[in-house]
């Protein structure tokens, strides 16, 4: 496939496309949150953590209808700064949540989203969740925990939440996205590279509960070698401490572009 230089498009959050660009365009929201509009139009929403984000860009933050009428919502795992508003956005929109198993299973036993508007899939499984639009799930070397607020106790309560995973992300033109979500190295990061061969990866480096600089370094010049590779999940707080700078220094001698982005910007490809 051959790929036009990514372009930067706004510093600042803009509008949902109302129309097919005929490109792939992200907008980074914080943390592990992507809108991503595909080539035909459609405004696909992983791990939207908007409302409790510290880096979300506004209006973002204070008005979920400013992604513009979402069509797919991929959630990877459980933990907070991933599901965020998910089941608000399902609910919001009338769409799936579509995401692990058991994650999906709990949040429906426990009111947060109505039965038909859960899905529930596993790694290797494949969903087609708009027309155009194929999304597969991959492993991610990570847990999944769902922190629920009893209504009638006020109380937390932890409830098992499933396995976090990530997704292969096709688009309507054949241009494949793999969002890692949450991960730690794994060998066979090889092996999905190998296989759904992803033009552009969504990386975590910022340590601590994810791979840090150096070693999500190694699976991109070692096991991944995409073509392109965009950091995520790190810059939100003191517990995702890995930088850009360090990312970058320790992918010297790679032939990966490293699309940096700041929250709120968006890149097409």
């Amino acid at each position: 496939m051959s790929l036009a230089a990514p372009q930067a498009l706004a510093q600042t959050a803009a509008p949902a496309a109302s129309a097919a660009s005929g490109k792939t365009e992200l907008l980074w929201l914080g943390q592990a949150s992507f809108r991503i509009t595909s080539p035909g139009g459609k405004i696909i929403v992983v791990d939207p953590w908007l409302s409790g984000g510290p880096k979300t860009p506004a209006p973002y933050k204070t008005d979920l209808s400013a992604l513009g009428k979402v069509d797919v919502l991929l959630v990877s795992h459980a933990h907070v700064d991933h599901i965020g508003d998910a089941p608000a956005i399902a609910k919001l929109n009338n769409i799936k949540l579509y995401g692990a198993a058991d994650m999906v299973t709990p949040l429906i036993t426990l009111g947060e989203i109505p039965p038909e508007l859960g899905h529930r899939f596993n790694k290797t499984g494949s969903v087609r969740p708009a027309p155009g639009i194929k999304v597969t799930a991959v492993q991610a070397e990570h847990s999944s925990l769902l922190v629920w607020k009893n209504p009638a106790t006020g109380k937390n309560e932890s409830h098992p939440a499933g396995e976090a995973m990530g997704f292969i992300i096709e688009m309507e033109n054949g241009f494949k996205i793999w969002h890692m979500g949450d991960t730690g190295l794994f060998s066979d990061m090889k092996f999905i590279s190998e296989h759904y061969k992803p033009d552009l990866v969504l990386s975590p480096i910022g340590g601590n509960f994810t791979m840090g600089p150096e070693d999500a370094a190694f699976a991109m010049k070692t096991w991944i070698k995409p073509k392109m590779v965009i950091p995520m999940h790190y810059n939100s707080n003191p517990l995702t401490p890995g930088t850009l700078a360090e990312f970058e220094a320790a992918m010297k001698g790679s032939k990966t572009k490293i699309v940096p982005m700041t929250e709120g910007q968006m890149v097409s490809f």
